[in-house]
C-alpha cells in the first residue's frame, strides 16, 4: 500500500513538472509573438505602413508637354500633338508572348514590324520594364481596347506628347530632333541628377536646338498618388502636381529666308549662314542636302537609316559647324586689314604683278595665269590678284596673322547654340610643333606663310566662322555671339527672355583702315569679279569672292573638265548688306562648285534681295515692334503695336527707307579672271 502511494506522489509531481514546463515554454512563445507584434507594430510601423501604401498607392508620372519651338515670325517649326500608345509589362502577363500578341492582334493592327521589335526588346529589357508595342493609335483602336483591356493584364494604354516637325526637312540641321532615351541617355542624366525628372518620358533631345535647349525644352514631370486594386486597376486620385511645360524658343531664324535659301543648293552639297551684324542673331543656316527630322521620333527603321547613313553626300553632316574648308580669296580682306593694322604695308603702296610671285625659286602664280601690273590694296582686293598677297604673307608672318585673325573668330569656338562644333586650324608655328611629331616637319617655312596669306595651306576654317568674321568686319570690329535661340519664353507668363544683349569684345581697327577694306569689298560687287551677279541690284553690297582648291596640282594647270566631280574647286562668297547699314551678312560654299563668281556670288544675291525687299523690312519692323511690346508685359505697348499695324495696312504709315541703285564706277579694267586658287 505504501509503495502504490509512494509511485502515485511520483507520477504526480511528473506530470506538474511537465505540465510546468509545458507552461513556460508556451508562455515564452507567446512573449515571442508579443515582442515580435511589438516590434512589426511600434518599431517598424512606419516602414511597414508605407510599403502598404505603396501596395494599394501607384505613383503615376506625368510628363510635360515639350515647349514648342518658332521662327522669328512666330511659325511653329516644332510641336507637339497627342496619340496613343501600348505598352506591355511581361511580368503582368497572364499568358504567353506570342498568345498574347495573337489575342491583341484582333483588336488592333500589329504588323509585322510591330511584332519582331517587342519580341526583340522582351528579350533585352527586364520583365518588370515597360515596353512599347504601337505608338500612333487612332481613336478608335483606343477605344475599341480600352472596351477590352481587362482581357489583358500587364497592357496598358496611354496617352502621350508626340514632338512633330511640320517643315520637314527645312532648317533640320538646326532643329535636330528627339529621340527614344538610351541607356547611354540614362547614364547621362543620372550622372547630372535629372533622372526623376525623365519619369514617364520616353524621348530626349539627340541633335540640333533640341539637344542643346533639352533643360528649357522639356519642363518638369507632374506626380499623381492614384489608390488602385489588387489587380492595378485605378480606383481614385489621392492627390496631384501638374506638370510643368517646357519653354517656348524662338528662333532668329527666318523659315522663309531659310527656305529661298535652301532652294539654291537643290542637287549641290554645300553650306550657308546668314547673319545680322548688329545682334548675331543667325537669319538663315543651311547645310545641303537635308534629311526629315520625323523619321527619328520614335526610331528611325533600317531602310531610311541606310539610305542617310551611306549617302556619298553624306546629309547628316551639319556642314556649317563640322565641315572645314581652305576658304581661298574670302580670306584676303582680313590679310589686307592685318597688313593695316600691322603697319606693314600701307593702302596706296603699289606692288609689281607679272602674274607672279617667286619665293626660293619657286613661283607661284595668278589664278587663270592673270597679269595686273602694279597693284594697291584696293585693286588687289576687287581684281583678287594672288601675287599681291602672296608677297604679304612672308612680310605679316604666319604667327602675327594668326594672332590678328583669330579676333575675328577664325579657329576658335564661336560658341552658337548648336553641339557638334569644330575648331578648325588657324596655323601658327606653335600649332606646327604640336601637331607633327618629326622636327624636319615642325618647322615653318616662308612659302608655306604665302599660301596661307591667299586661303590656303594649312587654313581649314567652318563656314560658321567665315559667316561670323564677315558679320564681326560689317559691323566694324563688335563681336556678338552668333546665337539662334534669340528668346526664351516662359508659356506660364508669357514674358520673353532675351539669349545674347551686349556684344563679347570689340577689336580696336581704326576707322580709316576699315574704310579701306570696306570700299574695296563695295567694288568687288560694283565692278570687281561679283559685278555680274550683282548687276541691277537696288542696294549696294561689300563682298568679296573666292575659290578654293580641294588637292594640290603640284605646278599643273587646273583642268575642271579632266577631274572627278568631287575633285574639283569649291565655290565660295562671303558679303554684307547695304554697305552704308549692313542689315545681313552672308557666307557660302558650294562644294566642287567651282568660280565663285559664278556659282556663289549669284546665291548670295538672291538671299539679298528677299531679305532687302521694301515690303518686306516694313513687315518685319512692325512684327518686330509687336514682338517687344508683347516682350515687355505692357497692355498699352501691345496696343500701340497693333495700331501701328493697322495704320501699315491702311497706307498710313511713313514708308520703310528704299535703296536707290548706286551709279556704276566705269570700269577701267577688262574682267577679270576669279583668283584665290
Amino acid at each position: 500500500m505504501f509503495e502504490f502511494k509512494k509511485t502515485t506522489h511520483h507520477q504526480k509531481r511528473r506530470m506538474m513538472i511537465r505540465a510546468l514546463v509545458a507552461g513556460a515554454f508556451v508562455m515564452v512563445c507567446f512573449l515571442g509573438l508579443a515582442a515580435r507584434l511589438w516590434y512589426l507594430q511600434v518599431v517598424r510601423y512606419e516602414g511597414l505602413a508605407a510599403r502598404a501604401d505603396r501596395n494599394r498607392i501607384a505613383i503615376v508620372p506625368l510628363p510635360p508637354r515639350r515647349g514648342e519651338i518658332l521662327d522669328r515670325n512666330g511659325v511653329v517649326l516644332a510641336r507637339n500633338y497627342r496619340d496613343y500608345t501600348l505598352s506591355v509589362t511581361p511580368a503582368n502577363m497572364d499568358r504567353d508572348v506570342a498568345q498574347m500578341l495573337d489575342d491583341l492582334g484582333h483588336l488592333v493592327y500589329l504588323s509585322a514590324g510591330d511584332r519582331r521589335r517587342f519580341v526583340r526588346n522582351v528579350g533585352q529589357t527586364g520583365r518588370y520594364s515597360s515596353i512599347v508595342l504601337r505608338n500612333n493609335l487612332n481613336d478608335v483602336e483606343a477605344s475599341w481596347f480600352a472596351a477590352h483591356a481587362y482581357k489583358f493584364p500587364g497592357v496598358e494604354l496611354s496617352a502621350r506628347w508626340v514632338r512633330e516637325y511640320p517643315e520637314g526637312e527645312a532648317a533640320a540641321h538646326v532643329l535636330g530632333y528627339v529621340g527614344r532615351i538610351s541607356e547611354a541617355d540614362q547614364d547621362m542624366l543620372e550622372k547630372e541628377g535629372r533622372l526623376g525628372n525623365y519619369r514617364g518620358s520616353n524621348t530626349i533631345g539627340k541633335k540640333g536646338i533640341e539637344k542643346t535647349w533639352e533643360e528649357a525644352l522639356h519642363g518638369r514631370t507632374g506626380i499623381e498618388e492614384v489608390e488602385v486594386t489588387a489587380t492595378g486597376r485605378p480606383v481614385r486620385t489621392l492627390s496631384r502636381v501638374d506638370p510643368l511645360p517646357g519653354a517656348n524658343l524662338h528662333l532668329s531664324l527666318d523659315i522663309n529666308l531659310q527656305k529661298v535659301a535652301e532652294a539654291q543648293f537643290k542637287g549641290e552639297r554645300g553650306a550657308l549662314v546668314a547673319i545680322e551684324p548688329r545682334t548675331g542673331e543667325v537669319l538663315a543656316f543651311v547645310s545641303a542636302p537635308s534629311f526629315d527630322p520625323n523619321l527619328f521620333i520614335d526610331g528611325i527603321d533600317v531602310e531610311n537609316w541606310r539610305k542617310l547613313n551611306e549617302s556619298p553626300d553624306h546629309p547628316l553632316i551639319n556642314r556649317p559647324l563640322y565641315g572645314t574648308y581652305p576658304i581661298g580669296s574670302t580670306y584676303k580682306p582680313f590679310v589686307a586689314l592685318a597688313a593695316l593694322e600691322l603697319g606693314v604695308r600701307s593702302a596706296t603702296e603699289r606692288i609689281p604683278d607679272p602674274g607672279y610671285f617667286e619665293l626660293g625659286g619657286q613661283r607661284f602664280r595668278n589664278a587663270g595665269g592673270a597679269v595686273y601690273g602694279p597693284t594697291d590694296m584696293h585693286r588687289a582686293i576687287v581684281k583678287s590678284s594672288d601675287t599681291y598677297f602672296y608677297s604679304l604673307g612672308p612680310e605679316i608672318g604666319v604667327d602675327r596673322l594668326h594672332d590678328f585673325t583669330k579676333q575675328f573668330g577664325f579657329g576658335q569656338i564661336t560658341g552658337i547654340d548648336l553641339d557638334g562644333e569644330r575648331r578648325g586650324i588657324l596655323p601658327s608655328k606653335e600649332w606646327k610643333r604640336k601637331t607633327y611629331k618629326k622636327p624636319e616637319q615642325q618647322h615653318w617655312y616662308a612659302g608655306e606663310s604665302v599660301s596661307v596669306a591667299v586661303g590656303q595651306g594649312y587654313n581649314a576654317f567652318t563656314l560658321l566662322q567665315l559667316a561670323q568674321a564677315t558679320a564681326v568686319l560689317a559691323n566694324n570690329g563688335v563681336y556678338m555671339r552668333p546665337h539662334l535661340v534669340s528668346d526664351v519664353e516662359d508659356v506660364r507668363t508669357g514674358r520673353l527672355k532675351p539669349t545674347v544683349t551686349k556684344p563679347m569684345y570689340t577689336i580696336p581697327l581704326k576707322p580709316e583702315n576699315l574704310k579701306v577694306i570696306h570700299d574695296a569689298m563695295a567694288d568687288v560687287v560694283r565692278v570687281g569679279t561679283a559685278r555680274a551677279a550683282f548687276k541691277g541690284a537696288t542696294y549696294q553690297a561689300a563682298g568679296k569672292t573666292g575659290t578654293a582648291q580641294v588637292f594640290s596640282l603640284r605646278g599643273e594647270r587646273y583642268r575642271a573638265d579632266q577631274l572627278d566631280e568631287r575633285l574639283r574647286d569649291h565655290s565660295l562668297f562671303m558679303a554684307y548688306a547695304p554697305v552704308e547699314n549692313p542689315q545681313i551678312a552672308v557666307a557660302l560654299i558650294v562644294e566642287n562648285g567651282g568660280w565663285g563668281a559664278t556659282v556663289a556670288a549669284p546665291i548670295a544675291r538672291t538671299i539679298f534681295d528677299y531679305w532687302l525687299d521694301p515690303d518686306r523690312r516694313r513687315a518685319r519692323e512692325l512684327a518686330a515692334d509687336a514682338v517687344g511690346a508683347v516682350a515687355s508685359g505692357g497692355l498699352a505697348g501691345v496696343e500701340a503695336a497693333e495700331a501701328k499695324i493697322r495704320d501699315a495696312h491702311d497706307g498710313n504709315a511713313p514708308d520703310a527707307p528704299r535703296h536707290t541703285p548706286p551709279v556704276a564706277r566705269p570700269e577701267t579694267d577688262p574682267a577679270s579672271t576669279e583668283a584665290g586658287r
